[in-house]
């Protein structure tokens, strides 16, 4: 592919919708690549945010990586933060597959948040469930957090160990479908698009079969296929290799009670044309049960530094908005004739 990733210019549509109801609670945003600059990523989330928000947590893996915000007054009631990673590779060195995974404590809910790369490749199927197989048995969480409810847990699942589970990344999955085909589908553009172009999805395909993500949920899906774009414009790999769009990019979820979780929206951010890939948002209401005495709290500890130089700029940035608008209010000339 030409072109190379970079960080956007602009996280607004990403973090702030301008159709969002209330303000969140906690930002969880993971990526698979395209993070150079991993404090710089981390400083244009804070500018982003604003002062209400603090980073909780950050933890990478090669190019995967995972970070969480939290609202600052809630920072309090949150417990120590752990995390893990598994290399899926062969070569464990390099890595750019696997899964990073961090878990905590919020009042008395506990949370599991994993970002993953699976295998490539439109018909590796299978080595994407054994992807996931070795990511459930291998992420060594939690550590020292205990299990809010150990009697549902299951030693070679991870998922299980956690009230509430929350697992996005590019899991590669493919539709079952030529390029040409999937192409004639979207340019009929109706009602129906998405739900013909999921019939194919592999992805669905396993979970109905119970062959991976067992005990997850995906919220209905209306939005176009993630992949793979032309860097910086909204085609459809143009190269030689002809990629077929396809829906890669996920958010899935379980919990241990039912109802727990209620999915508030699933979507794509289309004006985000930094990478081959568009990223999908997801954003949910959770329920939280009261907290114990038995669980370590952080103490409120956060990067401060961070905190700090990500309100700095988004004081500068404001102080340049305001500026402009100044000196075009002063040029604009006014001829009476």
């Amino acid at each position: 592919m030409q072109g190379e990733k970079g960080l956007p210019n602009n996280l607004d549509d990403l973090l702030l919708p301008t159709d969002t109801e209330f303000a969140q609670d906690f930002y969880i945003i993971g990526i698979q690549e395209g993070c150079p600059d991993r404090r710089e990523w981390e400083i244009r989330l804070q500018e982003t945010l604003g002062p209400y928000y603090v980073m909780l947590y950050a933890a990478a893996h090669g190019v995967l990586y995972l970070t969480v915000f939290v609202r600052r007054d809630l920072i309090w009631f949150c417990s120590e933060v752990e995390h893990a990673t598994v290399t899926t590779r062969i070569i464990s060195q390099i890595k750019t597959k696997g899964a990073v995974g961090i878990g905590f404590t919020f009042f008395g809910t506990s949370f599991l948040f994993i970002t993953s790369h699976f295998t490539s490749g439109d018909s590796k199927v299978y080595e994407r469930i054994l992807d996931y197989n070795k990511i459930i048995e291998a992420l060594a969480l939690p550590k020292v957090l205990p299990d809010t409810n150990p009697y549902r847990s299951v030693s070679s699942d991870v998922t299980t160990r956690f009230d509430e589970v929350f697992w996005f990344g590019d899991f590669n999955f493919r539709l079952n479908k030529d390029r040409y085909g999937v192409e004639a589908v979207l340019k009929q553009n109706t009602g129906q698009t998405m739900e013909f172009l999921l019939q194919h999805d592999q992805l669905l395909k396993e979970m109905n079969d119970g062959t991976i993500f067992k005990g997850f949920q995906e919220a209905p899906i209306h939005f176009l296929p993630t992949y793979k774009f032309d860097i910086g414009c909204d085609i459809y790999d143009s190269t030689s290799k002809q990629r077929t769009p396809s829906y890669t990019d996920r958010i899935i979820f379980r919990s241990r009670q039912n109802d727990d979780i209620k999915v508030v929206r699933y979507t794509a951010c289309a004006s985000i044309k930094t990478s081959d890939h568009r990223p999908v948002i997801g954003m949910f209401q959770v329920k939280v049960r009261p907290g114990r005495d038995n669980i370590p709290l952080g103490a409120g500890q956060f990067d401060r530094n961070l905190y700090l130089e990500g309100i700095r700029r988004r004081i500068s940035r404001e102080l340049q908005r305001q500026e402009a608008m100044k000196n075009q209010h002063n040029s604009t000339v006014c001829s009476i004739s």
